[in-house]
């Protein structure tokens, strides 16, 4: 694909009026035909990257061997760059949002092939179960009673859909997936390998005889977008419902507990886990495996660095880190401390000494 051709598939470009417009600076050189995508380390001739603010950007430029690169339009150095890249003899176009104009690029230089409709062989479809036009059911796919499945769906193989299943248009479940009972996707969505959805929630009742199991009998919605990662779970509540708020993105070996509902585009990164009843604003980020207590509350856009412990409520906006969580700027002058306690502690001792003489 020729570097210009790409470029007018790019929403940046084309919200700038096209290449043919002064809004966006560009250097077509000689036009080069891009074969595919690499980080810029390991960028090749005939290979698409990108830079960003934030790399060591010159350095990284000098150093990469790419036909062709999508580059910061605003910071410092964005002038120097261009000039940079043009005396490279590499082909680049300035955004303001490189990493999103990378990622529509990858959609074009590696199109996906769609599965073509229809039910394979092998599969066990329940005749109560509606599969809507131009979806794809793969092999060995299971699918239970009073399912219902949208149009433009695709059931990889070896994927179970228990009984009382409803699944908006467009969705995906990869090998492996599961959905239990209750569970509603709404349009769109994406559930990747051994993820499991609307499995039965952690609720026990003690009694003098030992733990009494409490049903679960409520729903499991993901709204329209909602994306669930590789080995990732997402409970059935006892009643009510447990709600993923739409356009959420949730990494692998997540755990969602029974009950928890989330905002709108909120992302939960790998190993968080949620514990029952917790309340998720819109756009909340929670960083690698951090923990959520029984029914603790995050406010909208609130973030959560890696490992923290959530117990009570965080406000909206704030970010927050440790365990237990507290405000990141505070943490960060207790991890400095932290450094410092043996010489402080050597120091007190020291003082304790000179005063008992």
């Amino acid at each position: 694909m020729r570097f210009s051709d790409l470029l007018n598939r790019l929403s940046e470009v084309q919200a700038g009026g096209g290449l043919g417009s002064a809004s966006l600076a560009h250097h077509l050189g000689h036009d080069p035909e891009l074969q595919s995508a690499a980080a810029l380390d390991q960028a090749q001739a005939g290979q698409l990257s990108f830079l960003e603010p934030g790399n060591a950007l010159a350095a990284a430029l000098a150093a990469s061997q790419a036909t062709a690169l999508l580059l910061p339009a605003k910071g410092e150095e964005a002038s120097a760059l261009q000039s940079q890249a043009t005396a490279a003899g590499m082909a680049w176009i300035a955004l303001a949002d490189p990493r999103l104009g990378f990622a529509e690029a990858l959609d074009a230089l590696y199109p996906r092939q769609p599965k073509p409709p229809g039910i394979h062989g092998s599969a066990v479809v329940d005749p109560t179960a509606v599969v809507g036009m131009g979806s794809h059911v793969g092999a060995f796919s299971v699918i239970g009673a009073q399912v219902q499945i949208g149009a433009g769906c695709t059931i990889h193989p070896h994927v179970v859909i228990y009984d009382d299943v409803q699944i908006g248009d467009g969705c995906e479940l990869h090998a492996g997936a599961v959905l239990h009972p209750g569970a509603r996707l709404g349009r769109g969505c994406v559930v990747h390998s051994n993820a499991v959805v609307g499995s039965e929630g952690f609720g026990f009742v003690p009694t003098a005889s030992g733990w009494r199991k409490m049903p679960q009998t409520g729903l499991v919605v993901l709204e329209d977008g909602v994306e669930v990662g590789c080995g990732s779970t997402i409970d059935r509540p006892s009643v009510g419902e447990t709600r993923i708020g739409a356009g959420t993105k949730i990494d692998n070996l997540v755990h969602v507990g029974h009950g928890v509902t989330t905002g709108k585009g909120c992302a939960l990164a790998a190993q968080v886990g949620i514990a029952g009843g917790a309340r998720l604003g819109n756009g909340v980020i929670l960083a690698g495996q951090v923990g959520l207590a029984n029914k603790a509350v995050m406010g909208d856009r609130s973030i959560a660095s890696s490992k923290s412990g959530i117990h009570g409520e965080v406000a909206a906006g704030e970010v927050v880190s440790g365990y237990p969580a507290i405000p990141n700027r505070l943490w960060l002058r207790c991890s400095a401390a932290f450094n410092k306690l043996p010489e402080l502690t050597k120091a007190i001792r020291q003082l304790e000494k000179s005063r008992g003489d």
